[in-house]
């Protein structure tokens, strides 16, 4: 309708005349129903990757590629016993045990750099277990071992030297050295 209104204007007629007039107001619908608000969509945070994580898939990968317990000859699960392994640290570390049914089966710290698996170059971390996180730092691990007999519970401290893993510390006597 508008293009015809166009088509019969003249070259002499104004511009006023060839603007178009208001629209006819729209009559307000009567049977749309109201549209419900839109949901509130709350962003979950990702994960950060400097926090300890148990579950890190680089922990199952370690755990696989270690030579079997020199006791039972059997491998080691994969579920720490114990653990602050983040990716982030300079040195972070996990205890796992053999996979066996034995009543005290052997157990091992498992260490890594920056989250990546240190295989070698390790002091021996065999027996602990567990990590005393009141002296570990991001570059220090204290490995426990806590045994039932008094005097007998031990921290040693293993840390990055920049280049690999060193022993730093070794206290004995009761929990909480």
């Amino acid at each position: 309708m508008l293009g015809m209104a166009v088509a019969g204007c003249g070259a002499s007629d104004s511009t006023v005349s060839k603007t178009p007039g208001p629209l006819s107001p729209t009559p307000p619908a009567t049977s749309t129903p109201t549209a419900a608000p839109a949901p509130v969509v709350t962003p979950v945070p990702e994960a950060d990757p400097c926090q300890v994580n148990l579950a890190a898939p680089e922990i199952t990968r370690a755990v696989a590629s270690l030579p079997p317990d020199p006791r039972s000859k059997q491998g080691w699960n994969p579920e720490p016993l114990a653990g602050n392994y983040n990716e982030c640290a300079l040195l972070s570390a996990v205890i796992v045990k053999a996979n066996t049914n034995a009543e005290n089966p052997n157990t091992r710290a498992v260490m890594f750099h920056r989250g990546k698996f240190i295989p070698t170059g390790v002091p021996d971390t065999y027996g602990f277990n567990a990590i005393d996180t009141a002296q570990s730092t991001g570059d220090t691990v204290a490995l426990r071992y806590d045994s039932n007999i008094p005097g007998l519970s031990s921290v040693v401290k293993f840390r990055w030297n920049g280049n690999g893993v060193e022993l730093v510390g070794n206290t004995s006597g009761a929990a909480g050295n």
